[in-house]
């Protein structure tokens, strides 16, 4: 099984995250993923951003939920960048996406774009919330889905089954063998995040995971080389 180099927030480690800049700059270092964060705007536009909040990552101040994509559009969200749409990440990169979803309404929002899209073969969905996973699963036929965790025990991977997942994408500061080995039991799929330093990626190689989230596109290149 090959293993997955998976652009975090694009390549966040260098570009600024979430941004169509950050997107392209994954795709050309040949990350075979590309991940990215949904939220929906207060006229229901599908906004990346990982944030509840633009303030972080933008010159602006509250909720993406009080904001309509007019108003986001006005906000800087990087060396001049501004919030894209999930739409706009469709059609600026080919590379495929994981999309990850924080709540109903998003999950929702984002079945609707898949359908009228014929998304399936390209995005897969990702989420923390266990009901966001089995809401998208349930609207989408076929679709691939993740559940992601950060503070989590073995309990992860029923949790997984249940909500219909095939991947878990795990902290890989709580990673235990026991969880993977219960993981591979269960035929999940296992991706660890955030691997950003050599003695991470060795980590992730010798539990064996399918993969690996990154901020940095190098860790594509020094892949390849770690056992």
């Amino acid at each position: 099984m090959n293993f997955l180099t998976i652009g975090h927030r694009g390549v966040m480690g260098v570009e600024p995250e979430n941004t169509l800049r950050s997107f392209v700059a994954a795709q050309q270092a040949g990350l075979d993923l590309i991940e990215l964060d949904l939220h929906l705007s207060k006229d229901g536009a599908l906004v990346v951003m990982h944030d509840a909040e633009v303030d972080r990552t933008t010159d602006g101040t509250g909720p993406i939920a009080e904001k309509t994509l007019e108003e986001l559009r006005t906000l800087d969200a990087g060396r001049g960048e501004r919030v894209p749409v999930f739409e706009e990440v469709l059609d600026a990169v080919r590379t495929p996406l994981q999309a990850e979803i924080k709540d109903v309404a998003a999950a929702r929002a984002l079945a609707q774009l898949m359908q009228r899209r014929d998304l399936v073969s390209r995005v897969e969905v990702s989420s923390f919330h266990d009901e966001a996973v089995a809401e998208i699963a349930r609207l989408v036929p076929g679709v691939r889905t993740a559940l992601i965790a950060s503070r989590y025990g073995p309990d992860v991977v029923e949790r997984a089954r249940e909500a219909g997942a095939a991947t878990l994408c795990l902290n890989i500061r709580r990673l235990t063998l026991e969880v993977v080995e219960h993981a591979r039991k269960a035929d999940l799929r296992v991706i660890g995040w955030v691997v950003n330093t050599q003695d991470d990626l060795r980590l992730v190689r010798a539990l064996q995971l399918d993969g690996a989230t990154t901020d940095y596109p190098e860790i594509k290149r020094t892949a390849r080389f770690t056992a």
